[in-house]
């Protein structure tokens, strides 16, 4: 056996024993085709109102971290609310329910009212039903207009990408409820 002859085996057995072991078996390429990505990517506007239920004996939204008084009062740094609030097609409550936006928001910052919000918009109607759009960033809630990104979704908007735009149609001083409107801009398959 020449050494030319003797390194090619080596390195094929060396090849065929890291191929066994499935060292490289978590990652592979596959056709776009397959997640049906060889489609025409599409773009939506999605146009809900998001009720935030604080009060009363059924609220959508809860605390679960109580803001400390030991940092800040004026921000309520800390406080984390669950949530599970209805989206509707107009500003009252009783119109049409389109889906929920479910997950939750905390105080993050010590001189600002800002809110960082974890959030999937789960849908409820039409062919849409069972799919969601997830929304993930910055809320500074006195801006007239906000902007968060959009993450991913799932089943019609799968691998979506995108924005909100959102701004309060209004808040009940007196029990803190707000409805906020979403503007969703997401590009999808």
């Amino acid at each position: 056996m020449t050494t030319t002859h003797f390194f090619l085996f080596i390195t094929i057995l060396l090849y065929s024993c890291h191929s066994l072991t499935g060292a490289d078996d978590f990652v592979r390429s596959i056709d776009r085709s397959l997640l049906g990505l060889n489609k025409e990517e599409k773009v939506s506007h999605l146009k809900f109102y998001w009720h935030d239920i604080v009060s009363g004996k059924n609220p959508t939204s809860i605390e679960v971290i109580a803001a400390t008084n030991k940092i800040n009062t004026t921000t309520f740094f800390g406080l984390t609310r669950m949530l599970d609030n209805p989206l509707t097609l107009g500003p009252n409550l009783s119109s049409k329910l389109v889906g929920r936006a479910q997950g939750f928001y905390s105080s993050t910052s010590q001189t600002e009212a800002d809110l960082l919000m974890a959030m999937n918009f789960a849908f409820v109607d039409g062919k849409y039903n069972g799919s969601s759009i997830t929304v993930l960033g910055r809320n500074p809630i006195f801006n007239k207009v906000r902007e968060m990104p959009v993450i991913g979704g799932s089943g019609f908007f799968r691998f979506a990408r995108g924005y909100v735009q959102l701004n309060t149609y209004s808040v009940n001083l007196k029990t803190n409820d707000a409805i906020v409107e979403y503007n969703v801009y997401v590009n999808h398959y």
